[in-house]
C-alpha cells in the first residue's frame, strides 16, 4: 500500500437491480464515533446479471472513468446475487494490486451477530449497520430502500439484532401493472391526495403513502418488541428522500451509507 495514512479504495455494492461504486480516501487505523472515510466520488450502473468475469472488469473500468484519477490500493465488494459474486471478485482482483475483500463469513465486522444463521444476512445489511453504529453509535435502526425495503435492528450493546424484510417500492408498483391489465405503470412520487383522483393518483397514493405509512408502522413494531428507546433511525436507498418527508418518525437521510459502510470494513479488515 502507497500511502497508509490515505488509501484509495473502489467500494462495490451489487444490488439486484442496481450497482454502486465509490471511491473512498480510507484511513486503516481506529476511528471515532462520527467519523468516517472520505467519500472522492461515486456512481451507479444496471446490475447485469448474468455476468462473465470480463464483463464485469469493463463495468467497474467504467466506473473508475467517471470516479476522480487515482491508483487504486484496494477493492471491496458486497453482492446481494450469489451467482455472479465470484464473477466480481476476480474482477475486482484484476484491478486492484491487493486481493478484493468480500463481505461475508470471515470477514470482520465489529458488529456481534445474534442471528439464527449469520451467513444468512446480506453483505449490503452488514455494511449498513457498520455505517450506522460509526455514524449514530447504538442502538441503532437501519432502514434501507431497494429491491426490498430492510429494516436492520443494532441493539444496546452494539449487536445486530435481526431486522424485517418487505418487498421494496419500486416492486410493489412494478407488480401491481403487471397483475392487473388495466393498471399502468407510474411514477414514483407522492400525490397531491391520500384519496385519488385518477388511476394514477390512486395507485401512487397505495404505493407511495403506503410504503410510509408501513415503515412508520413496523418502526412503532420495533420499538414496541424491543427496548430501544429512542434509537436514530437512519434512512438509505432509492426514494428515500421522497418517503423520508412523509414519515411521521424522524429520520436521517444517508444516501451513501452503504458505500461508507463498505470502505469502513476494509479499514476494519486491514488491521
Amino acid at each position: 500500500m502507497a500511502d497508509q495514512a490515505s488509501a484509495r479504495v473502489l467500494t462495490v455494492d451489487v444490488g439486484n437491480t442496481v450497482t454502486r461504486f465509490g471511491l473512498f480516501a480510507a484511513q486503516p487505523k481506529n476511528r471515532g464515533r462520527g467519523s468516517a472515510p472520505e467519500l472522492l466520488g461515486s456512481c451507479a450502473f444496471t446490475t447485469l446479471a448474468p455476468v462473465t468475469a470480463d464483463e464485469a472488469r469493463v463495468q467497474a473500468a467504467h466506473a473508475l472513468e467517471l470516479l476522480p484519477p487515482c491508483e487504486l490500493d484496494g477493492a471491496i465488494l458486497s453482492c446481494v446475487v450469489p451467482s455472479i459474486t465470484q464473477a466480481w471478485r476476480t474482477a475486482l482482483n484484476a484491478l486492484a494490486p491487493t486481493r478484493a475483500l468480500v463481505v461475508g463469513p470471515g470477514l470482520k465486522s465489529g458488529v456481534p451477530m445474534r442471528y439464527d444463521d449469520p451467513g444468512e444476512v446480506g453483505a449490503d445489511r452488514v455494511a449498513n449497520v457498520v455505517a450506522a453504529c460509526a455514524a449514530h453509535g447504538s442502538p441503532v435502526v437501519v432502514v434501507d430502500l431497494g429491491t426490498t425495503t430492510n429494516f436492520d435492528v443494532v441493539d444496546n450493546s452494539g449487536a445486530f439484532i435481526g431486522g424485517i424484510i418487505a418487498p421494496g417500492i419500486a416492486l410493489g408498483a412494478d407488480a401491481l401493472a403487471k397483475a392487473a391489465a388495466r393498471l399502468p405503470m407510474i411514477e414514483l412520487r407522492a400525490p397531491r391526495h391520500a384519496v385519488g383522483k385518477n388511476t394514477r393518483e390512486a395507485m401512487q397514493a397505495g404505493v407511495v403513502l403506503g410504503e410510509a405509512a408501513r415503515i412508520d408502522g413496523l418502526l412503532d413494531a420495533i420499538a414496541a418488541e424491543t427496548d430501544l428507546g429512542d434509537a436514530p433511525v437512519v434512512l438509505t436507498g432509492d426514494g428515500a428522500e421522497t418517503v423520508q418527508a412523509l414519515l411521521g418518525h424522524e429520520t436521517h437521510l444517508d444516501a451513501e451509507l452503504t458505500l461508507r459502510g463498505l470502505a469502513l470494513l476494509w479499514e476494519a479488515n486491514q488491521r
